[in-house]
């Protein structure tokens, strides 16, 4: 890990100093940082800079780098250009005994006129980097900010190896607080990109609040950054490249020996592993290409599936466009591992309805996804005791991701699967029934609202309340699914609540925003979306796709909504989350469509994984036990 520090050479940087003043006509700013190069740290105990102007050409560069003893030329070519032009111009005034002439004036100055050159190059190049960080801030402050965010209100995010289908997820390792990483320095002057050491305060999913090695209790110059950019190295990197590591301005004078400290400091810490950025891109590379056909669900008639092709790929979240769309406007947004995806023929394999498109062959260029892509479900044994048509249980509104209702198994599908329909809102066609598997978390046995104290939603129009299971069942003369076929297996899925994260609006997915967990049920989560009102709040499972680390966004370049202000929500309905919020409301409990605009509105981008529970952070009960009451 301390390669390049114990090679260090003092008697370097010594000498190199002392032997500047005699020939130094213009210095630079004697407030340049000291610096380490290819792994060795040089001081300047008279606090002259490590930088040098090269008295031919003018380029400025690490002083250690240049050549002649007096470390005044780039190179040796600008070494004996400078000698022989000089000399020949000495040489020849003399032999004619006149005075010098202009020219050989001119090269006699030119170390001067050089250094002048490089220094007013180098202090317009500071003025650019001062304007471009004002710039820089302007955005910041303007824009959101998950550092200060967490910061001003102590929050806490959920860690990285919760998402394990997200970058890095299952290969986090234990990167936490005190790891030491090689990171570029802001507290520098120099015209060109420096790195130093920094270490980890405080992690928030992919990204980590550092402070410079040397600051010790000093938090003035603390900084977010995301530990998965390409300017993140493990401690060594600048050595093994060749790269200067300059102890930030601030502290520079703070002391005599960097090496020593660094040396002290260094010695024992954690860095990340060598192989971490290669790790990172491995992570972000996905099978899912562009111009490949899926069957998706039709967000217009959720009982029934059409083909997409996947228009583009945004780490994991794919925007399919319908094949009939000839805008090519009418998408769908989700993720890779998303349930609402499968393979070309999924949808005749297991007797799930599908709407057979126009185009009699494919455009050039799409093909058929491999089946191996797509997210795998548990095999299951339907000979034995098994979900019959009819059967009552609880589901999520998948028109009310905030509800759990009471629901109807409508018909037994191959493989496992199984079509839903929401008590009281059916429409008449089953156009609203939904597919899920008989292992989704997604669909719980009777009586699980009421054990896990969730308010049940009762089938609409129902007017003898408080709702009963018991009477229900018995005035539809139903029977309730055997509690032993439901999903039971809950994870160690590691959240908690209050914790920070990022998340799909399953009712708009194309849209990912700043959300907290606010409840948590065995492996189910309540997801609030942060400055909504409860009302928009969603049930998702803990392995879902569609919740990620705080930092994704920024890591894949996908654009963060953030939370919603006091003065946002009470504006019109301008921005797309508005209108969506203003649409969603008039159906609170009453699913039934009155037009087709409403019902593209509702169904558009509809997410079934939403519902996979987590470990009981709120009730008594165990996973084993938590379906207690049973059908009559």
């Amino acid at each position: 890990m301390f390669d390049g520090y114990d090679s260090c050479s003092e008697d370097t940087s010594s000498s190199s100093s002392s032997e500047e003043s005699e020939e130094e006509v213009a210095p630079l700013p004697s407030s340049l940082p000291i610096i380490k190069n290819n792994g060795q740290v040089y001081t300047y105990p008279d606090g002259k800079s490590g930088m040098a102007t090269c008295e031919m050409c003018g380029m400025v560069g690490v002083r250690d780098a240049f050549y002649s003893k007096t470390k005044r030329f780039c190179s040796v070519s600008c070494s004996r250009s400078y000698s022989s032009n000089s000399k020949k111009a000495s040489i020849l005034a003399r032999l004619q005994g006149k005075p010098p002439t202009k020219k050989a004036k001119v090269l006699q100055k030119q170390p001067l006129v050089a250094k002048l050159a490089a220094y007013a190059q180098y202090q317009a190049t500071l003025q650019n980097q001062a304007k471009t960080k004002a710039g820089n801030s302007a955005v910041s402050v303007e824009g959101f900010s998950w550092g200060n965010y967490i910061n001003s209100n102590s929050f806490i995010a959920a860690p990285v190896a919760c998402f394990k289908h997200a970058p890095m997820g299952t290969c986090w390792g234990d990167i936490s607080e005190n790891v030491r990483i090689e990171v570029p320095n802001t507290d520098c002057s120099l015209p060109t990109k420096v790195f130093w050491i920094a270490g980890i305060i405080k992690l928030a999913g992919y990204n980590a609040l550092l402070r410079y090695e040397g600051f010790e209790n000093d938090s003035s110059l603390d900084f977010w950054c995301n530990i998965c950019g390409s300017d993140i190295h493990p401690v060594g990197w600048c050595a093994a490249s060749g790269k200067p590591l300059v102890p930030p301005r601030t502290v520079q004078h703070k002391y005599t020996n960097w090496k020593a400290f660094l040396v002290k400091r260094l010695t024992g810490a954690k860095t990340l592993p060598p192989d971490f950025s290669q790790k990172v891109s491995e992570s972000m590379q996905y099978p899912f290409k562009p111009c490949m056909r899926v069957e998706v669900v039709d967000k217009r008639h959720l009982c029934r599936t059409r083909v997409a092709v996947v228009e583009s790929v945004i780490g994991g979240r794919l925007r399919l466009v319908y094949e009939e769309s000839e805008d090519r406007t009418d998408d769908f947004w989700c993720h890779m591992h998303s349930p609402l995806i499968h393979h070309i023929g999924w949808s005749r394999s297991i007797g799930h309805r599908f709407k057979r498109s126009d185009i009699t062959k494919k455009q050039d260029g799409h093909f058929d996804t491999p089946p191996h892509l797509f997210a795998k479900v548990k095999e299951v044994d339907q000979s034995g005791e098994w979900f019959k048509e009819g059967m009552k249980l609880e589901a999520i509104d998948p028109l009310n991701l905030s509800t759990i209702c009471v629901a109807t198994i409508r018909k037994v599908l191959a493989d496992g699967f199984l079509m839903i329909g929401i008590d009281g809102s059916e429409a008449a066609d089953g156009s609203d029934w939904f597919c899920y598997h008989a292992t989704s978390p997604s669909i719980f046995p009777v009586g699980f609202c009421e054990i896990n104290m969730i308010e049940l939603t009762p089938p609409r129009g129902y007017t003898k309340l408080p709702f009963k299971w018991f009477d229900y069942l018995r005035e539809t003369g139903s029977i309730a699914a055997p509690v032993k076929l439901f999903n039971k297996d809950v994870p160690n899925h590691g959240f908690r609540v209050g914790m920070k994260l990022e998340a799909v609006d399953l009712m708009e997915p194309r849209l990912i925003c700043v959300a907290t967990v606010t409840r948590i049920i065995h492996r189910l989560l309540r997801i609030h979306f942060d400055g909504w009102e409860e009302e928009y709040d969603q049930w998702v499972d803990c392995e879902s796709p569609d919740l990620y680390p705080v930092g994704w966004c920024q890591l894949t370049g996908y654009q963060l909504q953030p939370p919603a202000s006091q003065s946002s929500r009470e504006s019109q309905s301008a921005s797309s989350k508005q209108k969506k919020k203003a649409k969603s409301q008039q159906y609170k409990g009453h699913k039934k469509m009155t037009t087709s605009q409403l019902k593209e509105e509702l169904l558009d981008g509809e997410d079934y994984s939403f519902l996979q529970g987590a470990s009981d952070q709120e009730s008594n009960g165990s996973a084993a036990t938590f379906y207690i009451k049973q059908e009559p």
